[in-house]
């Protein structure tokens, strides 16, 4: 056991920041982008078309108008660029808490987020069109109130759902996450469209032979605004970035620039096949990309093991603590300390197993940074949040398991005058862990998956991996089933293996009960 304890800390060390200091306090430039949302910013797997390196995810290569700005702008500042791919929703956090230096994703400045950031003069100007099928009965709308009746959405938190309220008539639905999401929706006809400014809507187009847009001239258009149709660099409040940043943008031609970068940027993301099947579609997908489900794969596996064991071996210590019947009359002291530790241990199973694993991965990883000036790697918290969290569940799984053990059992052990330790360790234990096998078998397929919310906090998972190829090529449905697959094939193995581990340890056959779990017979 003691060895086994060495090998994991060592190999979370591995992960463990070697210094907490201030993003902003090198000579590297750190800008956040989703990676995700093409000609914007978009993945691929090499630098051919002038990508540039992702840092959280090595092998990875981001491109885009946003990438060639910001590009631009490092260079201004006489500073190395140095791209994180972070969630639309963990961008502002990810700059308010010092972990990057600005964000170029093209985010406009509106009023709520100008109340938490600052932002640059524009760098790109929007037009509003909306994106439907070629054969919806709306493709020929001259105005934005010629789409009675439409099912009509747009990405949440952009000023862009505000904007559907100007459309007289319409059927105004839930505002989607993504981008790709709303292009497998409005493909599958389950929404009639959605707004999107020209840019995205040219390169969704392109990649989707079944959709179009429809475009508007000025009076029959959306109304519309500087602060809602530019786009600017996000940089922390009162920060001396903008100055510098306006000044590097005042000595460029920004709608020459535009033209130039953004024609390049839709040009590449529009170079597929326009007439490929289903199934090419997939296998192009797949050939292209293959190597980013395989990191996926393996940063997936190697969070859900270490992440399980080590969430077992606090789970255990938790339950033996809690299980541990300590009398008043032998020591006050020793007494009243355990009914404090078993108070605290009991308000973490609780607080952990009661609140989502998202909403712990926000606090812990943007909170301790911004509160505490922590700066944890996004493994190492990936590792440590879906531990405890893990640890929670699985101390009352150990818990469970040591109730069931016959009471006979423990007096049997004090009659022949072993101490409490000896009797957990030698005897009641090994039992224990037997009896909860297939429960720990359970709770790492579970892992495996629920690694996928961890994307709110940029760990480049399967799932966060997935998202990236499917903002980048628009190709939502073929991309999400490879994904399916590859869980499927992983939890069906993995769940293969862990019912031989238990056969073995219990030396007793037996026959299939779900996925994740078996009965003897």
């Amino acid at each position: 056991m003691k060895k086994l304890l060495n090998v994991l800390l060592a190999i979370v060390l591995l992960f463990t920041p070697l210094h907490m200091a201030s993003a902003s306090e090198d000579d590297t430039f750190r800008v956040g982008m989703e990676v995700n949302y093409a000609p914007f910013n978009f993945s691929e797997v090499n630098d051919t078309n002038g990508g540039y390196p992702v840092a959280n995810s090595p092998g990875e290569y981001a491109n885009g108008y946003d990438v060639q700005f910001a590009k631009k702008i490092a260079d201004g500042l006489g500073k190395k660029l140095e791209i994180y791919k972070i969630e639309w929703d963990g961008l502002i956090p990810a700059l308010t808490s010092g972990k990057i230096d600005a964000i170029v994703a093209g985010m406009s400045p509106t009023d709520e987020r100008l109340e938490q950031i600052d932002f640059s003069k524009p760098y790109y100007h929007a037009k509003m069109v909306v994106v439907t099928q070629k054969d919806s009965p709306y493709v020929n709308a001259k105005s934005i109130n010629d789409f009675k009746d439409a099912k009509i959405t747009a990405q949440l938190g952009t000023f862009h759902v505000d904007m559907i309220d100007q459309m007289e008539g319409v059927a105004k639905q839930e505002p989607m996450d993504s981008f790709p999401t709303m292009i497998a929706a409005a493909n599958a006809g389950t929404i009639d469209g959605y707004i999107s400014e020209e840019a995205g809507a040219e390169s969704a187009v392109a990649s989707n032979p079944k959709l179009t847009y429809v475009t508007f001239d000025e009076a029959n258009g959306f109304e519309t605004n500087d602060v809602d149709t530019t786009v600017g660099v996000g940089i922390a409040k009162n920060s001396p970035l903008t100055e510098d940043i306006n000044k590097i943008l005042d000595g460029m031609d920004i709608d020459k620039e535009q033209a130039e970068i953004m024609g390049q940027m839709t040009e590449i993301t529009a170079s597929v096949e326009e007439n490929q099947g289903f199934v090419e579609e997939v296998k192009s997908i797949w050939s292209t990309y293959f190597s980013l489900f395989l990191r996926g794969v393996v940063n997936t596996l190697f969070i859900a093991i270490l992440s399980t064991l080590l969430g077992f071996l606090l789970g255990l210590v938790v339950a033996v603590i809690r299980r541990m019947d300590v009398k008043k009359t032998d020591n006050k002291v020793s007494y009243y300390f355990h009914k404090v530790i078993n108070w605290i241990l009991g308000a973490y199973v609780e607080i952990f197993r009661g609140t989502p694993m998202m909403v712990q991965s926000v606090i812990i990883f943007y909170g301790l940074k911004q509160y505490f000036d922590i700066d944890l790697s996004t493994m190492f918290a990936a590792i440590l949040i879906v531990s405890i969290n893990t640890g929670a569940y699985l101390s009352e799984v150990v818990r469970g398991g040591i109730n069931s053990i016959d009471k006979g059992q423990f007096e049997a052990c004090k009659a022949i005058g072993l101490s409490e330790a000896q009797t957990m360790t030698s005897v009641i234990l090994p039992q224990t862990i037997r009896t909860i096998l297939p429960s720990l078998g359970n709770e790492f397929v579970i892992n495996i998956k629920d690694t996928s919310v961890l994307n709110v906090i940029s760990v480049t998972e399967l799932f966060f991996m997935s998202k990236s190829v499917a903002g980048s090529t628009y190709k939502y449905f073929p991309t999400y089933l490879i994904t399916a697959v590859i869980y499927f094939v992983l939890t069906f193995t993995i769940t293969r293996i862990l019912l031989l581990l238990e056969r073995k340890f219990n030396d007793k056959d037996f026959i299939m009960e779900s996925s994740t779990g078996a009965r003897n017979v």
